[in-house]
């Protein structure tokens, strides 16, 4: 099992000055972080209420692990691009079955590093300019299963409230069983796990209300 990459330095720096923010002004919770797995590379994957969802998701594992995530393709121009690289981030072109993407979160997972993902695919609610529905998607059990590591549910709420200084909460769920799946083609088998995740990340949720 490789050792748990060090985070760049721009993600710690961003981190350690985002915390206090996160627990006094937003009284930011996390828990379930005894059902983690503390070593190795596997894939996180949580509801999906606002691009800042990743921020809460990797603050409970500061600074000990380095989360990575897919972020929109347009994202990446200068100075921007280069910034949110180093805090993590590598480009999906969305809607274009990116085999890219994909092969960069199964190689990013098998060198023990946490890769976040959205199985709902994008934002719940957004403004006029939304063009993608959210529904569950198979990437993240699929991106496990081909990389060979844990996927693990999480339930966020507050990200869509952070205008009004809601709350932030995460609560973090065992793994999700793969070991049965293997005898499955590939495509049934990651069909099987979203169903168990989506179970999982609801409940999840629903205890965070």
């Amino acid at each position: 099992m490789p050792a748990n990459p060090r985070p760049s330095w721009p993600y710690l720096v961003v981190g350690g000055l985002s915390y206090p923010f996160l627990r006094v002004l937003f009284r930011y919770r996390a828990k379930g972080l005894e059902r983690v797995p503390a070593e190795g590379g596997y894939v996180l994957a949580a509801n999906h209420l606002s691009n800042a969802d990743p921020w809460p998701l990797g603050m409970a594992l500061f600074p000990r692990r380095y989360l990575r995530f897919m972020a929109k393709a347009e994202l990446f121009w200068f100075p921007l691009g280069p910034f949110i690289s180093a805090c993590g981030a590598f480009p999906v072109h969305r809607g274009e079955g990116d085999l890219e993407a994909v092969a960069t979160a199964i190689r990013l997972c098998r060198e023990g590093h946490i890769v976040v993902m959205f199985p709902e695919g994008t934002r719940r609610e957004k403004g006029l300019r939304k063009k993608h529905t959210a529904r569950w998607r198979s990437g993240a059990a699929r991106i496990a299963l081909e990389a060979g590591v844990p996927l693990v549910p999480a339930g966020i709420s507050g990200t869509d409230e952070l205008s009004h200084l809601g709350a932030l909460r995460v609560a973090y769920g065992a793994p999700i069983e793969l070991n049965d799946l293997g005898s499955m083609p590939l495509e049934d088998a990651a069909h099987a796990a979203t169903d168990r995740l989506s179970a999982a990340i609801t409940e999840l949720e629903g205890s965070l209300s």
